[in-house]
């Protein structure tokens, strides 16, 4: 029989030992062959990112050795650090950032340069292997030290001598996705300059390749002029696709002459806010089949599309998100989730419709899942008339039961970017909560993904603003609708996230906060950042120049007085976008305004903590101090 305790007390498995030791993250999935690779994040592996094979009838296989971190940090976030390409990888290694090659059965190496001096020399990533020619093409980053011009180029790497490269396409701001056609004479590449974020406008060209493999008559071919193009693939055929958001949701298209042709017309996103690298959303199947995913009314979907006839048909699947999706004749491979599943890699079979999975995000007693609850999407009232959207996950554990008549504390998560989206699959770390007896609303404000153009748009010059209001109204629906206690709702995010959470406490708007190194001073952020989003503050709120004032008003550290309800903050000690100065500044301010106030800073840790102890400190800290200072239910791990 459940026994009866006060909603946030109840007694959970979801600990956050459990977490780390079953889980990892996946991503970056590769098709090499007959094979399928992988990257698996290891938490229990301080963070290291491993490049993983899988072949039918073989052990898995690790590709890259025990001592070696797959990661690159061009823009920071990093992405496409590795390519494949019979059975042999191209890696960025983090620890120097230099281009190795792993062979299977021999030790890496180094196909690029060392650096000369801290944060100076050359980052790789987006990697494609040029067969004829014998080079890796990619992205590469130049740093001229710690605060000297950062250089973006698309440059080629000659596979038996290596080199720091040469550039094939540079003098822009930013390069990504280089795809070489496949009769191996014309490269596509996607470019953007500042203030643009490659969500708001990028270029979409194409250049004829050379005898001597440089790069001749480069031609736009599509974007510009506010269009977002995305994701340039070459067909077997040797036709061009991209994916753009001309029509105000990112579609697929492909170019007929001078002509592009939108192919399945639809008011769903084909794509999400790139901020790493070698993301996928669709892929071929074979000359008359692309495999594709959408997110329609915040739910993932996956689809076929006939290209001769233009058909989309839907492919029915226990899961709810799809991303990394790789195809080839007859199968397709993706990650895959769903409310009650973990993140999988899944292999499809495109005949017979059967999936297989290859490798899991969380491998769990199955008894577990009795203590998971299933989100719904919820449409909430907002400011301005409009509507917004968020994933609501009601607490649950059959051994427990909350005395009659009471309410539920509530946790309102706001996404990171803030241009990015909570998809409501299942995330151990939202089970942690609710297995505890406490709610969670997981916001995808005005500004995220999935939702269109103008719903993106929403946050234009409104950072601080259009998401503040809508995580406030979110848990002011849920507070007024019964389900949550509106007296004990607190509010926590990492980066971006943890900003809107600052701007929502500066409000007193939640009895309590958590900010994961999230930013507090947006001056300091606009004049101390990585260049990949040195100007994304001019379009979340305007150029700083003349308008320092309204800077002022958006940052939480100049309203720290307003502030009177306890925040914990986590800050990583090498983190390059949010500084750890940042976070220190604000917790001096309440400090002095004797605001109850926990900092908890974590050696080696950069932008989101990827090492298995810190991520278990950070996830029980916070719940101790809400128990502690807002919930007053004590202490239940």
């Amino acid at each position: 029989m459940p026994i009866t305790l006060p909603y946030g007390s109840w007694l959970s498995p979801v600990t956050s030992d459990l977490i780390v030791a079953e889980s990892i993250g996946l991503s970056d999935v590769q098709i090499d062959g007959k094979a399928i690779c992988w990257i698996e994040a290891r938490p229990r592996e301080k963070g290291r990112n491993v490049l993983v094979r899988h072949q039918a009838g073989a052990p898995p296989l690790e590709l890259t050795p025990a001592d070696f971190n797959a990661r690159t940090r061009v823009h920071e976030y990093g992405g496409g650090a590795t390519v494949v390409h019979n059975g042999i990888a191209y890696c960025s290694n983090m620890a120097d950032q230099r281009l190795w090659r792993c062979a299977p059965g021999g030790p890496p190496v180094a196909l690029t340069p060392p650096s000369n001096a801290t944060e100076a020399g050359y980052r790789y990533a987006d990697g494609i292997i040029d067969v004829p020619r014998g080079r890796w093409i990619g992205v590469r980053e130049s740093h001229a030290g710690a605060h000297g011009p950062v250089e973006n180029a698309i440059v080629d790497i000659d596979l038996t001598t290596g080199g720091a490269g040469r550039v094939l396409a540079g003098g822009n701001d930013f390069y990504a996705a280089p795809q070489l056609s496949p009769d191996g004479r014309q490269l596509a590449w996607l470019t953007w300059r500042h203030p643009n974020m490659p969500w708001v406008e990028t270029e979409l060209r194409v250049a004829d390749i050379a005898s001597d493999g440089t790069l001749a008559a480069e031609r736009l071919v599509a974007g510009g002029s506010g269009e977002s193009v995305l994701q340039p693939t070459w067909s077997p055929d040797g036709t061009l696709y991209f994916i753009s958001d001309r029509s105000g949701w990112w579609n697929l298209y492909r170019l007929e002459g001078d002509t592009q042709r939108a192919l399945a017309p639809r008011a769903a996103d084909f794509a999400q806010a790139p901020w790493g690298f070698a993301f996928s959303s669709y892929a071929f199947a074979g000359n008359s089949t692309i495999v594709c995913s959408f997110w329609e009314d915040g739910i993932g979907r996956l689809a076929r599309l006939d290209l001769a006839s233009l058909q989309l048909t839907s492919i029915d699947l226990a899961y709810t998100d799809y991303s990394y999706v790789r195809a080839r004749e007859g199968e397709a491979v993706f990650r895959a989730g769903s409310a009650t599943e973990p993140a999988a890699i899944v292999r499809l079979d495109l005949a017979t419709g059967q999936t297989e999975v290859l490798q899991r995000a969380a491998r769990l007693d199955p008894d577990l899942s009795r203590y998971f609850t299933k989100p719904r999407h919820v449409a909430f009232p907002t400011t301005g008339d409009r509507t917004a959207y968020a994933f609501y996950y009601p607490p649950h554990n059959p051994d427990h039961v909350a005395p009659d008549g009471s309410k539920p504390p509530l946790l309102v998560k706001c996404h990171g970017g803030p241009t990015a989206f909570s998809p409501g699959v299942l995330d151990l770390r939202t089970q942690y909560w609710t297995s505890r007896g406490i709610a969670v609303l997981d916001v995808n404000y005005g500004g995220s993904t999935g939702y269109g153009r103008a719903y993106r748009d929403r946050l234009q010059g409104q950072w601080g603003v259009v998401d503040v209001d809508d995580c406030i109204n979110g848990a002011t629906h849920l507070a007024r609708s019964g389900l949550v206690d509106g007296e004990r709702m607190v509010m926590t995010g990492g980066s971006a996230g943890g900003y809107t959470t600052l701007m929502a406490l500066v409000r007193n708007a939640f009895a309590g906060g958590a900010s994961h190194y999230g930013v507090s001073d947006a001056t300091a952020l606009a004049r101390d950042t990585h260049k990949f989003e040195s100007r994304y503050l001019d379009w979340l709120i305007a150029p700083l120049a003349g308008n320092e004032q309204l800077y002022r008003e958006r940052s939480p550290v100049h309203h720290a007085d307003l502030l009177r309800r306890p925040v914990v903050f986590f800050q990583g000690d090498e983190d390059r976008i949010v500084p750890p100065s940042q976070t220190e500044t604000m917790v001096d301010a309440l400090r002095r305004n004797q605001v109850p106030v926990g900092y908890m800073l974590f050696t080696g840790e950069q932008h989101g903590f990827r090492r298995g102890p810190n991520i278990m400190r950070a996830l029980d800290a916070e719940l101790y101090f809400y128990a502690s200072l807002v919930f007053k239910t004590g202490l239940v791990f």
